[in-house]
This record gives C-alpha cells, sequence and structure tokens, in this order.
C-alpha cells in the first residue's frame, strides 16, 4: 500500500490537509485514542474533532482492507498466468472494493456452471467462431457439427452450450456492468406488493403497491421493506426498462453483419437475464441495506448522545418506582449521592385497601426524606402508576412532582453482577427501582451500565448490522463520557471503563484500590494502581476528576503534562497558588485577560494557541459540567388525559426520540405524540436532527387523534398562529 497516495486520498475525500491526517495516522500507531488526540494534541492535528479523526481512521482501514484484497486478487490471477500488464494497471488503479471485484469476476473459481460443462464438452472454439463474427463464416448448425460427441449429440445442443460460454464471458465485462450499475441507480425503481391478505399485513399494509425509485428510497423505508420479506409479508422486485439495457449489450458486442447476430443476442439476453442482472439486484439491495443501517446507526447514535447529556437532577432526594400488576409496584428511596434510604414494594393498582396503604406509606416517605422527585418506570402498569403519583400529589399537598423515565434495560442491569456488587443486600426487584431513580440524579452514570442498543432511542436497531451498531454506540458513549469528565471518586467500574485509555481491568483496578487505600488525593496516585502504566494515565488522567483534592487543577480538565503551563498562566494573571480554589478570584481572569489575549500568551509562554485556550476555559470555570447547559427535562404534577386535549391545543413536551420522518414528543400521555418531519420546520432542512434533538422541549399543537391506533400528530410549524391555550407537562 503506497502510504504517501492513501494519506492523500483520505485527506481530499474529507477535505483535509495530508499533513493533519498523517499526524493523526501517526498518533493512532502511538496507541492514543481519539478522546485524547482530540482534546490534548490539537496543535499536532491542527484542530481535527473527533468525528474527522474517526473518519480518518475508518477510511485508512477500509484502506488496508482495499490493498489486502488487491494483492491477494493479483495473486489469485498470477497463479492463474491470467495477471496481464493491462489488468495489472486496472487493479493497481482500483480505488473501491467493487472495482477489484468486477476485475476478479471472471477468472473466479465458481461452481460447476452450464458453461463450465459446455468448455469441457470442446465447444470453447465454437465460441470463439462465434464472438468473431466472421462475415463469410459457415452457418452455425455447419459449424457446430465439427463438435459433436457422445455428450453433444446435436448441433442445436453445441449451440446451446457455446452461447451458455459467451454468456458467462459477457456477465463478466466490466466496462458494461459499470454502465448498467450507473443506470439502475439512476434509474430503476423498487416495487413491493403484499404476499397476505390486507388484515393480516400489520403495519407492512402502508406497503401495498409501494413503487419508488431506488436513488429516492429513504433509509427507514428500505429497512421496513426488508423487515417485510423476512417476515414472509412483502415480496419487492426492482424494475427496470429490460429491453433497453439488453440492446445496450448487443450493441456492444456485434460488430458487423454475420451468421451468428442471432446467437450472440440470445447470449446477450441470457447473460442479462440469468446472470448480470440478478447480480447486480442483489448488490444494489445490499448497498441500500448498507446505506439505510449507516443512516439508522447514525441516527441512534446522535440520539443517544443527547440522552446522555441529559443534565442530571443533582442535590434531590428521588423515589424511584417500577410499576406492576400482580407482584406489586417496586419502591426505592435515593439520597443526593445515590444512597438508598428507604425501600419496599406496594399494590399501587389493586384493591382500595392496597391503594390507601400505598398512599400512606409513599406519603410518609415523602415526608420523612423530603422526597423532591419521583421517577415512574415507563413499562407494565406506568400510566396506572402516574395516576396513582399525580392523585397523591395532588390530594396530599405535596410539594414534589414526578418525570416518567425509560427503564429500557433495567431488569437487565438488575440481574447483572455489576448490581449484585453495588447493591449486595438488595433483592433484585428493588434494584430495578434504585436503577430507574438513579436514572434522573445522573443519567449518564447509569446509562453507561446497560447495553446501549437496549437504550431505545433510534429506528430498526434490531434490523442492522449488530456489530456495525456496537461499535458506533460505544464511540458516542466513549466520546460523552470523556467530554464531561468522571469523579475518580465516587465513579463505578462501568462508568470508568468508558474512560480513555482505561478497560474494564483497569477500571475495577481503580475501584478496588480506592476501597483499599480511600480516595484519591491527586491524579499522581493513579500510578500505583495496578496494570495502570505511564501510557494509560497519559490518555486517562485529564478525563478524571478529583473535588477538593491537593491540586486544584486535578478538578479540570487541564492535563498534568499542562500543570506547569496553567500555573503560569495563573502567576501572569496575579493569582497566587493559595488563591487557585477561591472561585471568586479565578472569575477575575476573564477581566485580567481580554478575549483577544490568546496569541499574545500563547507567544509569550511559548505554548500553543488552543492548549492556552482551554486552559482558560477550565480555570474560569472549575469543575464545570457541560450538561449544565442542557435544557432540564419538564416534570409534572398532574396527569393528562386524552379526553383534556382538543385538536388545536398546544402542549409542551420534551423530544423523545428522533426518526427519519421525525420527532416523538412525551408531553403527559401515555402515547407520546408524533411531529412529521413535514410539521418540523418551515426552513428547509436535511434532516429532522437539524431541528432538534432529544431532550429538548419543544411546543407543539395538536392536529390528529386516532384514539383506536393509539396515535397523536402534532404540528411544531403551527404554533406560532395558535391562539388557544397552552397545555403543559406542569
Amino acid at each position: 500500500m503506497n502510504q504517501i497516495e492513501v494519506i492523500r486520498r483520505i485527506a481530499t475525500m474529507l477535505s483535509l490537509r495530508p499533513n493533519q491526517v498523517e499526524t493523526a495516522l501517526n498518533l493512532f500507531a502511538q496507541g492514543n485514542t481519539v478522546p485524547f488526540i482530540a482534546r490534548y494534541r490539537k496543535e499536532a492535528t491542527q484542530l481535527l474533532d473527533e468525528v474527522q479523526l474517526r473518519q480518518i481512521r475508518e477510511r485508512y482501514d477500509y484502506e488496508e482492507k482495499l490493498a489486502r484484497r488487491k494483492e491477494t486478487v493479483r495473486q489469485a490471477l498470477a497463479a492463474q498466468n491470467a495477471l496481464t500488464e493491462d489488468l495489472a494497471d486496472a487493479l493497481a488503479a482500483a480505488c473501491v472494493l467493487q472495482d477489484v471485484e468486477d476485475l476478479y469476476r471472471p477468472f473466479k473459481p465458481t461452481r460447476r456452471t452450464k458453461a463450465a460443462a459446455a468448455r469441457e464438452a470442446g465447444l470453447k472454439p465454437l465460441a470463439e467462431l462465434f464472438r468473431k463474427q466472421v462475415k463469410n463464416g459457415p452457418p452455425p448448425e455447419k459449424a457446430a457439427e465439427a463438435y459433436l460427441t457422445n455428450t453433444v449429440k446435436t448441433a442445436d445442443a453445441a449451440i446451446q452450450g457455446a452461447m451458455y460460454i459467451l454468456s458467462e464471458d459477457l456477465a463478466g465485462n466490466s466496462t458494461y456492468r459499470r454502465y448498467l450499475r450507473e443506470e439502475l441507480w439512476k434509474t430503476a425503481r423498487l416495487s413491493c406488493t403484499l404476499t397476505v391478505a390486507d388484515a393480516e399485513a400489520g403495519p407492512m399494509l402502508t406497503y401495498k403497491n409501494f413503487n419508488e425509485k431506488i436513488r429516492r428510497l429513504l433509509g427507514y423505508r428500505m429497512l421496513a421493506i426488508n423487515r417485510g420479506e423476512a417476515q414472509k409479508l412483502l415480496k419487492s422486485v426492482l424494475q427496470t426498462d429490460t429491453d433497453k439495457h439488453i440492446a445496450h449489450l448487443v450493441g456492444m458486442i456485434i460488430s458487423g453483419p454475420s451468421p451468428y447476430v442471432e446467437i450472440l443476442k440470445d447470449a446477450a439476453k441470457d447473460s442479462y437475464q440469468r446472470l448480470i442482472f440478478p447480480q447486480l439486484e442483489r448488490e444494489i439491495r445490499s448497498e441500500l441495506t448498507a446505506s439505510a443501517e449507516k443512516q439508522a446507526i447514525s441516527v441512534f447514535a446522535d440520539n443517544l448522545r443527547s440522552l446522555l447529556l441529559q443534565p442530571p437532577f443533582a442535590g434531590q432526594v428521588i423515589m424511584g418506582l417500577d410499576p406492576g400488576y400482580r407482584t406489586g409496584c417496586k419502591c426505592a428511596v435515593i439520597d443526593a449521592t445515590g444512597k438508598v434510604l428507604d425501600h419496599g414494594t406496594y399494590h399501587l393498582v389493586g384493591s382500595k385497601k392496597q391503594q390507601q396503604d400505598a398512599a400512606e406509606a409513599l406519603t410518609a416517605w415523602v415526608k420523612k426524606h423530603g422526597i423532591t422527585l419521583i421517577s415512574i418506570g415507563n413499562g407494565t402498569a406506568s400510566y396506572e402508576t402516574e395516576q396513582f403519583v399525580s392523585h397523591l400529589i395532588q390530594h396530599g399537598n405535596l410539594t414534589c412532582s414526578y418525570m416518567i423515565t425509560n427503564e429500557a434495560g433495567a431488569s437487565v442491569y438488575s440481574a447483572s453482577m455489576l448490581a449484585r456488587e453495588e447493591l449486595p443486600d438488595l433483592d433484585v426487584t428493588i434494584r430495578g427501582a434504585v436503577s430507574i431513580a438513579r436514572r434522573l440524579q445522573d443519567p449518564l452514570a447509569e446509562a453507561v451500565k446497560i447495553d446501549p442498543k437496549a437504550i431505545g432511542v433510534g429506528q430498526y436497531q434490531h434490523d442492522v448490522d449488530q456489530k456495525m451498531l456496537s461499535a458506533a454506540l460505544d464511540d458516542v458513549v466513549e466520546s460523552v463520557v470523556n467530554a464531561v469528565g468522571v469523579d475518580l471518586n465516587t465513579a463505578s467500574a462501568a462508568l470508568l471503563r468508558h474512560v480513555a485509555g482505561l478497560t474494564a481491568t483497569t477500571a475495577a483496578n481503580i475501584v478496588a484500590y480506592r476501597k483499599k487505600n480511600g480516595p484519591f488525593r491527586n491524579r499522581q496516585d493513579l500510578n500505583a494502581v495496578p496494570r495502570l502504566g505511564p501510557s494509560t494515565f497519559m490518555q486517562c488522567a485529564g478525563f478524571l476528576r478529583i473535588k477538593d483534592g491537593e491540586e486544584p487543577l486535578d478538578n479540570t480538565a487541564v492535563h498534568p503534562e499542562s500543570y506547569a503551563l496553567a500555573k503560569k498562566i495563573l502567576q501572569h494573571c496575579g493569582i497566587h497558588h493559595e488563591e487557585r480554589k477561591d472561585t471568586a478570584a479565578l472569575h477575575l481572569l476573564q477581566s485580567k485577560l481580554p478575549p483577544n489575549a490568546t496569541a499574545a500568551l500563547a507567544e509569550k509562554l511559548h505554548a500553543g494557541e488552543p492548549t492556552i485556550r482551554d486552559i482558560l476555559t477550565e480555570l474560569r470555570k472549575p469543575g464545570r459540567d457541560l450538561r449544565d447547559t442542557m435544557p432540564q427535562p419538564l416534570t409534572r404534577q398532574k396527569i393528562l388525559s386524552l379526553d383534556e386535549l382538543q385538536i388545536g391545543t398546544t402542549v409542551r413536551g420534551t423530544v423523545q426520540n428522533v426518526v427519519d420522518f421525525g420527532a416523538f414528543v412525551d408531553f403527559g400521555l401515555k402515547t407520546p405524540g408524533l411531529v412529521h418531519r413535514s410539521k418540523l420546520c418551515r426552513k428547509p432542512f436535511c434532516h429532522p436532527l437539524d431541528v432538534v434533538r432529544v431532550g429538548d422541549i419543544v411546543d407543539a399543537v395538536i392536529v390528529a387523534v386516532d384514539s383506536r391506533r393509539g396515535r397523536i400528530s402534532l404540528s411544531m410549524t403551527d404554533v406560532a398562529n395558535n391562539d388557544t391555550g397552552k397545555t403543559t407537562c406542569k
């Protein structure tokens, strides 16, 4: 693989400079992680961000795969004595895997085919005669007589065999395949029909008589069609102008009048219908699916990022409720640090006596512990539990409020080894209630304990490549955890393992060291943790925080390698060592250093401007949490019913999920409302994520209610023109 050429190609593709790509690849080769490079090697990469770094790594992996495949094909061709100079040049020039496969296709060993049988019967010379199209050649039947054997007994059989050879050879014509591939992508349509009665089709009824150009086909539709076919509810075919494409192939191979024109036409038709088109149809379906999966994974990843960045309800005492019918509602109260204060099981949905006992017990808890927020899981009996809590708050004159919390994955976590280690004295059912409470207290710290795929903020996540999905979601979790930072003295092993450079083993070792030796007093103590060597320390140290430690800079994102520089900046600003814990003194930085002073300071201290800028940001707001800038989720005190809402009513809610066709908004009903993409914004946009994100607080107008199907349609574009009253979730 020509490294220089690969670097240039990647740089061109990503609109970067070659030296940026080269530097990034060198840093990766040295074992550096994406978060570390993006945060602490800005001068070296010239401000490449995490997205660009991951794109470089992904593209380089593809180039390596391409180079390995080229070499494999080159060796295979050489072994067949088929590696001509032209073929070698074409192989070297190929920039995508598909081009390599097209070049190799005519020489690729295949299972026994009709053409192979014809070659074994000695019919290849006859096929060559037809291919040469000698104007005055013998009639086909006459020419075929020379090839009759015990295997090939008639002239028609000989002609048919020769035609199979021609068909297979035509199928390997890379020029025609390239033409047809381009034509199909421009003009072909995907058509669907139901294979069952309308009443049995369910959601797939939408795709009855579906017909759309593949170049306009939206990803979520492709995934839905794939699911429909897998469930044997749909059948789809690729429609195109077959006659036109066969005529084009005929035009490529017929050079003039000869006795063999009709045979060549038949060979072209057979090659197209039996070999070329079916292969390209599978290829296109595969590419459509891959593109749809990539889009679905991207949407899932964006939604997950927004969800993980939801601001925590810090400093609150929270009661978590895991609803249930027969087994009752599991309840747990946690304090502001996540410690369990109380727990029990009550029947909120049952007899009047059971409900009365539950109301008295939970009211007593609220008053005893000073509960300010109730977190209700959104599973079975959630709506009935919400009714109970709403009634309790209204009639008990309680000042607390409540939220419906996504409990996806809570049951898996409750039975996990991690949950047993964290909550060894609690029953598995109560652990679920604790998790539901902690999901509001610190969404990020609790979400990392769950498989990201189980969180459920995407579309068709079970229909996409699970390996690619896991990799993308792991990247998101890693990115968010390191962007927020982790408290070294309180973080669980589940959270620590997502810190740059750490593994499950080193994370567990940190927790074990903490339990044995007490809280970390400074970042340098990490060097005493087993299996945490200098390179790991370099990667992780800047993302770990120590509150009230010996070194104030340990509670910032300033990396230990830059402590000396940070202290020079403080000295330059007249802030002494003992003042570094004084927030008021640090705030003076803004007045002492105007916004345009970074360049001069960088020159004076012989440091890079990006590093200086980042250090100043951290010094001005030590211990800052970027989630604090996000909108706080809406809480409620009163439940809404469908009867209270009329078409035209304006509601306020929280964006729960964003998909290709719109956004789902939770505004207080059991079922979220859908804002179709056509009702999101009056200005042009490419994707709903350009308009809203998970966690956004939005106003919308109810435009349609389908109580039978449990669907509510909302519009954000009609809010400004709506004069009716607003129903909020408060």
